[in-house]
């Protein structure tokens, strides 16, 4: 059976990066528990860094990010009552219906940019996008507000060149950016398209 995670060199230090320095992880779209809903996270080394345990069913209006010890990181809500579809996402375990400003907020807009899909992702007073790729079925890119990417996703493919399934990906992340966020948004992305 084929390795679903990266075999890229490894480097010395906390963060895994590849030679443009940015961080390779591998997410697969299903639960390791009983291969139910969800999804998994693996580093470049193989370790698991993030899951979500998704019980329900597919397109649940509330999933939580864990770490491997199954500590939340994110609490993500689908809004009720929203034509095109609103997340938003609350650091830690969200419990309380409290009126709690949300860490970030995905929207699905209406418009198309260049003719790709977009939704706009509010973090704070910061802007990003995330884009579809138009060329490749399960890609996406997570841009700013000034066009640079700081994430991309894409089908995984090993070094031989084979194309893993739909439900095995590639996630880049440019450095500096936090990490567990950026996994959170690719959640939403995969919560809006019904994968997970």
């Amino acid at each position: 059976m084929a390795k679903v995670h990266p075999t890229e060199p490894q480097v010395s230090g906390p963060c895994s990066m590849n030679s443009a320095g940015k961080e390779t992880f591998t997410i697969w779209m299903k639960s390791l528990v009983c291969h139910t809903n969800g999804c998994t996270v693996f580093d470049s080394k193989g370790q698991i860094v993030y899951r979500v345990e998704n019980y329900d069913t597919k397109g649940s209006s509330e999933v939580h990010l864990m770490n491997l010890h199954g500590h939340v990181l994110f609490t993500i809500l689908k809004k009720k009552l929203q034509i095109l579809g609103c997340w938003n996402g609350y650091r830690g375990n969200f419990t309380s219906r409290k009126k709690e400003k949300p860490s970030f907020q995905v929207k699905k807009c209406c418009r198309i940019l260049r003719g790709d899909l977009v939704c706009e992702v509010r973090v704070g007073f910061n802007k990003y996008f995330m884009v579809s790729l138009r060329r490749k079925k399960q890609g996406f890119k997570i841009v700013n507000s000034g066009g640079d990417i700081i994430a991309e996703v894409k089908q995984k493919q090993l070094p031989t060149g084979m194309v893993l399934g739909d439900d095995v990906l590639t996630l880049e992340i440019e450095p500096s950016i936090d990490q567990a966020l950026t996994v959170a948004l690719v959640l939403v992305y995969g919560l809006m398209n019904r994968r997970l």
